[in-house]
């Protein structure tokens, strides 16, 4: 492609609105522009890296023996009703009505969608095992949209949908497309690691997500220095302590009530009664979708996993109570709630730590006033002792029990293992051996395909602008033509752009009528993977000038055995970012 006549309108400036990396360098380089909050074009330079991660999805999908579909983005409500999301899923589901009345959403996913194409077709075993995706544009309606193709309302996504007759099926089809996902993202040259995930809003009871390891990243991931345990922090599971169980200890003395004037945070009691934050217990008030009451129990130097809980009592939606609940519940200010003498019967759950001892200092249920010597075992009613905190860089793994550490991480993919969960509700059924029916056993699988190409970025990124995996950039190699009104150089750079063309890699050709400077700094920005330079002294010494742009290197490859020289030194390139071409 020759430049003097290619659409990439830079930006020498920063957008003021851009705060990462790769919402700055995307707008920069000319490949996006923001049309309204979270919504963007893709210009042509940002439109082909999408299309090669597309590319590279798609044959992986193939690959795995999943075929290709294309589902309606516009969705009948009634679908969603059925599975009971129309409500769950808030209001990042944009919602429309029709000239009729009629309720209808712009899709954020297609789980109703297939499983109604799929209930309609699929009437016996025979047809089963079947996997069907598409890549397609999604809509959610973010309430803060940021980040630039991070985090918009608008975006590409890859979603794959399979159907199996039974839970071994399904087995198998979850670990195939996790193979698939592994095979994707090392084509296209990202440092990730698959952790176990919540499945929020989708479902299931188990899942993985895909992360790109940056600095940047929104999600924090705990992972293990000695095996391969890996989990984002609402999943990571704390290691259950081990030993015999303290909680109702008999030498602890009877719980004695104290006073706290002022006393509600966790910092102020321990001050105030002299004690750490590890002596006491945090009680917190939390209501299920909702409604019903619970209350959780964790160390006051410890963090209430929210995610944990709802898992645990059940429910979609999980939030505090506010300081009306708190007083009709406890009969006392927010501050001093404990879990003895309740006058009413709420669901308790308490973190398994505090199996670790019997002598806690917890809220009496009363203003400016706390226990000291509380047994949980002998003095509160417990429904259950589980995991229910936010793991710590001073935790052991899980799994092995060797030392764990906090990585930064972006979520471009996400496995799921539905079950049932969309198949009963949506009555999809198939006939078994037996002829009997049985409902469809489902797993659900998404890419970030846009979201892709940021994370990118954000990973392989320095002060002069982007730095592509060689499989996913915009154009491989930049041909950067310095003859100005030598027409010897104009014509032995366009023999060599016929040359490289003709090796089926693509070639941008900086042909414009710019000063070196300026075809430097944007070869830089849009961050070909491959530069070459031809200039006046070069092809007089015979010479072309080839830059790596990810390590910066520099070298000379000789005009006469051009494509011997410069295809040893592509494969080298390939090398370095630990890919096959």
């Amino acid at each position: 492609m020759r430049l003097s006549s290619y659409y990439i309108p830079t930006l020498k400036e920063d957008p003021a609105d851009a705060e990462v990396m790769s919402h700055k360098l995307l707008m920069r380089a000319g490949m996006i522009r923001k049309l309204t909050s979270g919504i963007y074009s893709y210009l042509p330079l940002g439109l082909r890296s999408i299309n090669k991660v597309a590319r590279i999805v798609r044959e992986e999908m193939d690959r795995a023996g999943a075929m290709e579909v294309s589902l309606p983005m516009v969705q009948p409500a009634d679908l969603w009703v059925e599975t009971g999301r129309w409500d769950y899923y808030g209001k990042e589901l944009l919602r429309v009505k029709d000239r009729h009345g009629r309720d209808y959403c712009l899709g954020p996913t297609h789980e109703e969608v297939i499983t109604d194409l799929v209930r309609g077709e699929i009437k016996s075993y025979k047809q089963l095992p079947i996997n069907l995706y598409q890549i397609q544009t999604k809509f959610r309606d973010e309430i803060r949209p940021r980040f630039g193709l991070m985090r918009g309302r608008e975006f590409i996504m890859k979603d794959a949908y399979s159907f199996d007759k039974d839970d071994e099926g399904a087995e198998k089809s979850y670990w195939k497309m996790f193979e698939a996902y592994k095979a994707a993202f090392s084509r296209i040259g990202l440092c990730f690691k698959p952790v176990q995930a919540d499945s929020g809003a989708i479902g299931g009871d188990f899942s993985h997500e895909f992360m790109v390891l940056a600095d940047t990243g929104e999600d924090t991931i705990a992972s293990c220095k000695s095996c391969e345990f890996g989990a984002n922090l609402e999943k990571a599971k704390v290691a259950q302590p081990q030993g015999v169980c303290h909680c109702d200890a008999e030498q602890t003395s009877a719980f004695e009530e104290v006073e706290t004037p002022d006393a509600r945070t966790v910092d102020e009691v321990c001050a105030y009664l002299n004690i750490k934050s590890d002596q006491l217990i945090k009680t917190l008030l939390l209501k299920v979708d909702g409604k019903e009451p619970v209350l959780a129990l964790i160390r006051g130097d410890r963090e209430l996993n929210a995610i944990k809980l709802r898992n645990l009592v059940g429910g979609n939606e999980i939030e505090m109570a506010d300081e009306a609940l708190v007083k009709d519940l406890t009969g006392a200010p927010v501050g001093f709630a404990g879990p003895v003498t309740l006058s009413k019967n709420i669901r308790t759950f308490a973190d398994h730590e505090l199996c670790t001892k019997s002598d806690w200092v917890t809220g009496a249920n009363k203003a400016d006033t706390h226990y000291r010597h509380v047994s949980l075992g002998r003095d509160c009613e417990i429904d259950k002792f589980a995991d229910l905190r936010v793991i710590e860089e001073t935790d052991v793994c899980p799994e092995c029990g060797k030392e764990i550490e906090f990585t930064k991480g972006i979520e471009v993919g996400h496995v799921f293992r539905l079950g049932t969960k969309y198949s009963e509700k949506m009555d999809a059924t198939f006939l078994d051996e037996n002829g009997k029916a049985k409902h469809l056993v489902m797993g659900s699988y998404g890419i970030g395909v846009s979201r892709i190409v940021a994370s990118a970025i954000e990973q392989n990124h320095d002060e002069n602008g982007c730095i592509f995996p060689p499989p996913i950039a915009p154009f491989e190699v930049a041909l950067i033509s310095l003859g100005g009104k030598d027409e010897a150089v104009t014509a032995k750079a366009e023999e060599l752009y016929d040359i490289i063309s003709k090796l089926n890699i693509e070639v941008a050709y900086d042909d414009r009528k710019e000063r070196p400077g300026v075809k430097f700094a944007d070869a830089d920005l849009i961050g070909y993977p491959m530069q070459l330079v031809l200039g006046g002294k070069g092809l007089k010494n015979g010479i072309v000038e080839a830059k790596d742009r990810k390590t910066g290197e520099k070298t000379e490859l000789p005009l006469d055995d051009f494509v011997e020289a410069f295809t040893a030194w592509r494969e080298e390139i390939w090398a370095k970012w630990g890919l096959d071409m």
